[in-house]
């Protein structure tokens, strides 16, 4: 038995949000390894976000960190609110509200995305089953809608034989790229458990036997070319890897991007385009927007 002060089981971390902060500040928690994050809107004080850690995480680190995030925001001209509290929690309950928190959604004009507690009436769309766990991606965050969206469209347009998804998180879009008939998808992942909770969903989806899920850091990543590829990351892991991105997707392939707050989409795109790639379509979704760029022939650049 240890002493009553270590008789938890997670840390809670609370921030007070806006509307234009909530999507983002939440992507950011998922990164950093939270269990479940409910957003709160109480009638009598302002939203905020109710993230959950295991007991193994420090405290100390989490809230320096979540503080950076709000201040990066507030730098950008968006009201970041914080600070953020840490605090041991007893009470397990966070995890039912965070199932009433994750229903089945449907995501463009094929899609539904649901967690594997719902049974969902499919109504001819093809339904992709995601327990996230430590990892990021359930489909209804924006960065994520978009690239599903992004990442349909381009699978009507035409059929690549292989894919390779960046920082793959839940694994949801290598899921629903196999879903929507791609016959062979790398995803990788820095973190351990993504890689875990991506191959879990690759098997609860029945395509176990076409995504191969591989933990590899994107920066020194070396994998074959893919006609398509897909990074939902952040902005300034996309500007990080764009001299990496050429060697990555081949010549006339298209890049996915997500993570990308709206402000943040023309910058990112204009660094891309400095190695290559040329935008082609965009979707923003809840103040994030995603981007369809090719990466185009050598005699065909500027």
């Amino acid at each position: 038995m240890g002493s009553a002060e270590h008789a938890f089981s997670y840390w809670e971390l609370v921030a007070p949000v806006t509307p234009e902060t909530a999507e983002g500040f939440t992507n950011f928690l998922w990164e950093l390894g939270a269990l479940g994050v409910v957003e709160e809107v109480p009638a009598d004080a302002a939203p905020r976000l109710r993230a959950f850690f295991p007991e193994t995480a420090t405290p100390a680190a989490l809230g320096a960190r979540a503080d950076a995030y709000l201040a990066s925001l507030a730098a950008l001209g968006f009201d970041g609110g914080g600070p953020a509290r840490v605090t041991p929690l007893t009470d397990p309950g966070w995890a039912e509200a965070w199932r009433e928190h994750f229903r089945p959604a449907p995501v463009g004009r094929s899609l539904l995305v649901a967690p594997p507690w719902e049974r969902p009436p499919a109504d001819g769309r093809i339904v992709v089953t995601i327990e996230p766990g430590r990892a990021f991606g359930t489909g209804q965050h924006g960065s994520t809608a978009g690239c599903l969206i992004l990442l349909e469209r381009l699978l009507d347009a035409e059929r690549p034989a292989r894919m390779l998804d960046v920082g793959t998180g839940s694994g949801i879009l290598a899921v629903a790229a196999a879903r929507l008939g791609v016959a062979s998808v790398l995803a990788v992942d820095s973190d351990p458990d993504a890689v875990a909770a991506a191959r879990a969903n690759a098997a609860r989806n029945g395509v176990a036997d076409r995504v191969r899920c591989e933990v590899a850091d994107a920066a020194a990543l070396e994998a074959e070319p893919a006609p398509l590829v897909v990074s939902n990351l952040l902005a300034a892991a996309h500007t990080a890897l764009a001299v990496r991105y050429p060697r990555l997707v081949t010549v006339d392939g298209a890049l996915v991007l997500g993570g990308l707050l709206d402000a943040e989409a023309s910058p990112t795109a204009a660094a891309l385009e400095a190695h290559g790639f040329r935008p082609r379509q965009s979707v923003a979704v809840d103040g994030w927007t995603s981007l369809a760029l090719r990466h185009a022939a050598l005699h065909t650049r500027p």
